[in-house]
């Protein structure tokens, strides 16, 4: 089971020192272990707004007593820099005009929100909550409210480059998380760092200490692939890329070393390419030996993480359900059987749909198959039929990741598995909040608009029920009772 979260995203439990009285606690970074010789080069190279999250497990310490720097006494960083301290907390009132309820699929009218710093304490009709004194008052009275989106797919680097540079690979990686925290995205899950290391991390704890905006990250750093050849010692493995696995016991050991540094996830490739027969069956490659797989994903779950699977179809596919992979992502060729299997096990779907319903995908099978053969229909029947089946957990996830899914527009999913894959409005909201809370293990903590969680809230000036693509144009959006962006109410001072 996943940890309960902090207002930034952090696992609860986590040890938390005050820099001075009156002053917000700062959450120390999680210790994830000694960083590989490597990455503390890589660590360095980032950009300086990401001193904070290079020194992990750093202890805070207040500045000299009694302060003899600038201004006010600041808060301290884990890495011993002084930074601004944040406000204090503050008491607001949101007026909902339309309020999604997405535990019960259905829109309220007329609601207030109150909340008290992170959190929110009150929820109801406007007639029955009344607006504490001094509180300040934000006006969507002609908006819809919604609980901030979970993106269950993302890349937050971009692919490194052959020639690439870690800074560069930073500063876009930085850019990319504010662009889905400004689109409505107050959360999300990283689905590989593309090269780049356990850079995924310095990301997720920089935002977790405040001293970068993004969504709450869960992240699942390098990634563990199948190496089918021995290794090779003339052209070593790229120690920033996926991990390369070739047994068992090198399967273990991969997880344990990715969970060590701080991975919430472990990724895994148990099917790679397809390709088309001469008569037009698709045909999938398959990775991992069976018992390599299951040695990966036992593994992780008896250190209380949990697998993502990418996996297109075939026998790849169906090891990854009878091993018990706790995401199935793509999943072109699914079938029936696979997805009752998924049902009884009690696994999650993400197809990433727009990302692979693409006009490159055509361009691609055309070349191959000569224009015979195409995987878009294909994954269309596999979705909708996975949509159609009572129960099972469809996931939102975007799958953006800089090539041909830009960061922010991540809504463009809610759309095509409304439009293409046959979800309702309502029920492709709750995938993307509700659902996607619950894989995440953060279900008590977001995805609902309710007493005690966090104060993750989105607007938009229509009626997302209506129009799905309302959650292209967000207006509005809170994090943890920080407003991060707002083009649509006044703010107005409490009575």
């Amino acid at each position: 089971m996943m940890n309960n979260i902090n207002r930034n995203g952090r696992a609860q439990g986590t040890a938390h020192k005050s820099v001075r009285a009156g002053a917000r606690t700062i959450s120390e970074a999680a210790a994830p272990g000694p960083q590989r010789g490597l990455m503390v080069l890589f660590m360095l190279a980032a950009c300086m707004v990401l001193l904070a999250a290079m020194t992990v497990g750093a202890q805070v310490q207040p500045p000299p007593a009694p302060w003899r720097g600038a201004g006010p006494t600041p808060c301290v960083g884990s890495d011993g820099g002084i930074y601004k301290c944040p406000p204090a907390p503050q008491t607001i009132a949101v007026r909902a005009g339309r309020l999604f309820d997405s535990k019960n699929g259905t829109m309220l009218t007329k609601q207030m929100i109150v909340l008290q710093g992170e959190r929110i304490t009150e929820v109801g009709p406007e007639g029955q909550v009344k607006i504490p004194a001094g509180a300040q008052v934000i006006d969507l009275s002609q908006a819809t409210v919604l609980p901030g989106l979970i993106d269950g797919h993302t890349h937050m680097f971009d692919a490194r480059k052959p020639n690439g540079s870690a800074e560069n690979s930073m500063v876009l990686a930085i850019s990319n998380v504010q662009a889905n925290l400004r689109a409505g995205f107050t959360a999300a899950r990283d689905m590989s760092s593309h090269g780049n290391g356990y850079g995924d991390i310095a990301i997720r704890d920089a935002i977790n200490q405040g001293r970068i905006d993004g969504p709450r990250y869960q992240v699942s750093t390098l990634g563990i692939v199948w190496g089918a050849k021995p290794p090779n010692p003339a052209a070593p493995d790229n120690p920033l890329a996926s991990t390369v696995v070739r047994s068992v016991e090198d399967a273990r050991a991969a997880v344990r070393e990715q969970i060590k540094h701080g991975a919430d996830w472990i990724k895994l490739f148990p099917a790679g390419a397809y390709s088309f027969t001469p008569t037009g069956p698709a045909q999938y490659e398959v990775t991992y030996p069976m018992p390599v797989l299951q040695a990966l994903i036992d593994e992780t779950h008896r250190l209380g993480k949990k697998t993502g699977c990418h996996v297109y179809g075939g026998e790849g596919l169906k090891n990854s359900i009878i091993a018990g992979c706790d995401t199935i992502e793509h999943g072109f060729g699914l079938d029936q059987d696979e997805i009752n299997m998924m049902l009884a096990k009690k696994l999650y779907y993400e197809p990433t749909f727009q990302r692979y319903i693409e006009p490159y995908m055509d361009d691609n099978d055309a070349k191959n198959t000569g224009g015979k053969y195409r995987m878009i229909p294909i994954f269309e029947k596999a979705v909708s039929m996975a949509v159609n089946t009572k129960g099972l957990k469809i996931m939102v996830g975007s799958g953006a990741d800089g090539s041909t899914f830009a960061h922010g527009t991540q809504a463009l999913e809610f759309e095509m598995l409304v439009k293409h894959a046959g979800l309702t409005p309502a029920r492709a909201i709750q995938s993307g909040t509700m659902v996607n809370a619950e894989a995440l293990g953060w279900q008590n903590q977001i995805g609902s608009v309710e007493k005690g969680k966090y104060a993750d809230l989105i607007a938009v000036s229509g009626d997302p029920l209506a129009d799905i693509t309302e959650l292209q144009r967000v207006k509005f959006v809170m994090k943890g009772g920080k407003v991060i962006k707002n083009d649509l109410a006044a703010t107005n001072p409490g009575t």
